[in-house]
């Protein structure tokens, strides 16, 4: 009965309201100092548009200490002149894995990766015990020709990283360095 008897009193009090300063409208005709206020940006200025660098070619492939004669030299090749990457290193990596297992010959790889890289893939063959299976691919391009990939490979319970890193000479991609971690 209280709470009633105190809401009455309430609604019998006048109340006043207060103004504060009225709504002033402006016209196109005021000062131009106004109207380039940052919230009243009606006119951007133009967008200046930048166009992508496009990619440096890489000019010396990995030739491993070797010495070429100007007619034999690797020759580097475009991204955009080569087959498509992403297939190739899946192609590649399931090869790898499965040579390291001892289920491939290592010569099936021979004309995808460098002399050296090829000699130390034959003395890998076969020392892991099962086959490894390619979880996710991460490919990075430092220059135009050139890729590097890290692929997680789960061996059992144990997830290893293999890096390879290709580049694009003579018009087909080449391994020039390979290695599970």
């Amino acid at each position: 009965m209280a709470d009633v008897a105190q809401s009455r009193k309430r609604k019998s009090a006048p109340m006043t309201t207060l103004r504060a300063n009225p709504i002033v409208l402006i016209s196109s005709t005021t000062s131009p100092e106004l109207w380039s206020h940052p919230t009243l940006d009606l006119f951007q200025s133009p967008v200046e548009i930048i166009t992508p660098q496009k990619a440096l070619l890489f000019t010396s492939p990995s030739t491993f200490g070797e010495a070429f004669d100007d007619d034999d030299r690797p020759v580097p090749t475009s991204t955009s002149e080569l087959p498509d990457i992403r297939q190739w290193t899946m192609a590649f990596a399931t090869n790898f894995l499965e040579i390291i297992a001892g289920r491939r010959q290592p010569a099936q790889l021979a004309t995808r990766c460098h002399r050296v890289i090829y000699n130390s893939l034959v003395s890998q063959s076969g020392s892991v015990k099962e086959i490894g299976r390619i979880r996710k691919i991460h490919q990075d391009f430092p220059l135009d020709g050139l890729c590097e990939s890290t692929i997680t490979v789960r061996f059992g319970e144990r997830v290893r990283a293999l890096v390879i890193r290709a580049e694009g000479i003579n018009g087909q991609w080449l391994c020039t360095a390979v290695r599970l971690l």
